[in-house]
């Protein structure tokens, strides 16, 4: 299940929109080293874990499977470098468009239709704005009607809306595929894209995002560990800490 169908462009979502240029000193300085993982599912693990088993029918096995650049360098949709190079780990093969609309929540929404898409599970592609109108794709089922749904979606949901569709889940059972979300206006979504466990029980995640301006979707750097990024701990610290944002452990939500 490759990711050609995934170069699409998409609607605006959950933060707010802004500049952002990087001078061209801060150009001159971006990491064009190539990852050396083809792959999400090439990432490597910390010793002593393995990933948790899934179906290949599941959502948590196509994240998996989500390609990665060579080029760990994170684009805005104007084709400017970020101004800050230094969140993400890696770069998701996703094409993001020429428009400032594929952020945070678009991202997730993105992913999780893609994936339901690819599989022909039509019905079940399905969002809720913040006034409670659902928005479900219906025939015909094509690549040209499918991008006209998500622009309809993406220009009406966000993370208020989105966090409220998503169901409540402790962070001691993270999945790859689940969200950590705080709605608001704006707000800010991250997706669990990986999920590994060791012989005691305890489970690490990896973190992608988009983010504001529309950017490429990238896998995040631990900037509280060095030693284990980019895999995030399940702990019993109340925040979780990423590059450009703080969550709560508790705003942890699946589908």
């Amino acid at each position: 299940m490759g990711y050609k169908s995934l170069l699409l462009l998409l609607a605006p979502a959950c933060c707010g929109h802004s500049s952002d240029k990087a001078t061209l000193q801060q150009q001159s300085e971006i990491d064009t080293a190539d990852t050396g993982y083809a792959a999400v599912k090439n990432i490597p693990l910390p010793k002593g874990y393995t990933r948790l088993h899934t179906d290949t029918t599941a959502f948590a096995y196509w994240l998996r499977q989500a390609g990665l650049k060579k080029d760990k360098t994170v684009y805005l949709y104007n084709g400017q470098p970020k101004t800050n190079q230094h969140a993400q780990f890696a770069v998701l093969n996703i094409s993001i468009g020429d428009k400032n609309l594929q952020q945070c929540a678009d991202a997730v929404m993105r992913l999780r239709a893609e994936y339901l898409y690819q599989h022909k599970r039509y019905s079940e592609i399905s969002f809720t704005d913040y006034g409670g109108t659902v928005y479900t794709y219906s025939p015909p089922y094509n690549r040209q009607r499918f991008t006209q749904y998500l622009y309809k979606v993406f220009g009406s949901c966000g993370t208020a809306s989105l966090a409220r569709q998503l169901r409540q889940k402790n962070i001691q059972l993270v999945e790859p595929g689940d969200v950590l979300i705080r709605g608001g206006f704006p707000g800010h979504a991250a997706l669990v894209m990986d999920v590994a466990i060791n012989a005691a029980g305890k489970r690490i995640f990896l973190l992608a995002q988009s983010y504001m301006p529309a950017q490429d979707i990238h896998i995040l750097v631990n900037p509280a560990n060095d030693t284990l990024s980019p895999w995030y701990a399940v702990s019993d610290d109340r925040y979780i800490q990423t590059p450009e944002y703080i969550f709560e452990k508790t705003e942890l939500k699946c589908w």
